[in-house]
């Protein structure tokens, strides 16, 4: 099994191919209610699909990177706004915090061996 993709909702779907576009994505469906991007690297695809609802998501959308410190800072040189710069978590990830235009909370994180091997895996 594989993740083919995960969708989130836009309330301006204009500026959210943007955001997602400046983040790195390849944009490679779009029409007025709908955008899907490809990763740099990998198999896995993000979608935006517009709403009219202004609920936010519970969901934390993950983009995995080699160097979060480099990463947030080109991202903050292109004006991305951060709410938490990056830092070391307690479950031992690197991580920094944004959020879309429409509210999606996005994480920007390494993680190393950590990412599917913590200490506290289940054997």
């Amino acid at each position: 099994m594989d993740l083919n993709q995960v969708t989130v909702q836009s309330t301006n779907i204009i500026e959210s191919i943007q955001f997602y576009k400046g983040l790195g994505l390849i944009l490679i469906v779009e029409d007025e209610h709908y955008a899907r991007f490809e990763f740099p690297k990998g198999n896995s695809t993000l979608s935006v699909h517009n709403t009219t609802e202004s609920k936010l998501s519970n969901t934390v959308i993950y983009f995995e990177v080699i160097d979060v410190v480099k990463t947030v800072s080109e991202l903050k040189e292109q004006g991305v706004i951060f709410s938490q710069d990056p830092k070391e978590e307690s479950w031992l990830w690197h991580e920094s915090r944004l959020r879309d235009p429409s509210g999606n909370e996005v994480c920007i994180y390494t993680a190393g061996k950590n990412r599917k091997n913590p200490p506290w895996r289940v054997s």
